[in-house]
């Protein structure tokens, strides 16, 4: 692969960007039709078998990659990995209790939608603060002189609830409509 690069180097090494949570996604775009474009498993075609192999994958770590680094939570999780902080999602679902009583009231309140401006409503709600969990974890990452990756964490961790929370709510505007 390119620049000396191995398949252990990191998503932001493969597609030469900094190590931050904030990214610029059409760059992250442009870069990964140029290393598709370059690894693509039609490319070696005519090649011996290993380099066949070889190029499928480099194929599959790009892909792989570029999905982690476009999909914000999944960025933030794997920034937490790579400085030893890990999300802990399946063992670790300690979350504050004023932002557990949220949840908790955003459950009833889907429960108690009954029409789709109810639940617009809600998911209103739900984006904003979603918005500003991202806000967050950004200035938490991008902008701290020292980075608290344990705090890190259990940010990303709450991003996944609202996430899964957003996904419930999709699933009841498909259950009205």
């Amino acid at each position: 692969m390119e620049d000396g690069l191995t398949l252990q180097a990191t998503d932001f090494a493969l597609f030469g960007l900094p190590e931050r949570f904030a990214i610029d996604l059409a760059a992250l775009d442009a870069k990964w039709k140029h290393l598709q474009g370059a690894a693509h498993p039609d490319r070696f075609a005519t090649e011996t078998a290993a380099a066949q192999r070889v190029a499928m994958q480099w194929a599959i770590r790009i892909n792989e990659a570029y999905r982690r680094l476009k999909d914000p939570l999944a960025r933030a999780a794997y920034l937490c990995a790579l400085h030893g902080a890990d999300i802990e999602a399946e063992s670790n679902t300690a979350m504050p209790a004023a932002f557990l009583m949220q949840q908790m009231e955003w459950r009833d309140a889907l429960s108690e939608a009954t029409t789709l401006e109810a639940v617009d409503a809600l998911s209103g709600e739900v984006m904003a603060l979603r918005q500003a969990t991202l806000k967050s974890l950004q200035a938490q990452i991008d902008d701290a002189a020292n980075v608290d990756w344990c705090a890190v964490a259990g940010t990303v961790r709450g991003l996944m609830f609202v996430d899964k929370f957003i996904s419930d709510i999709d699933r009841r505007v498909d259950a009205l409509s």
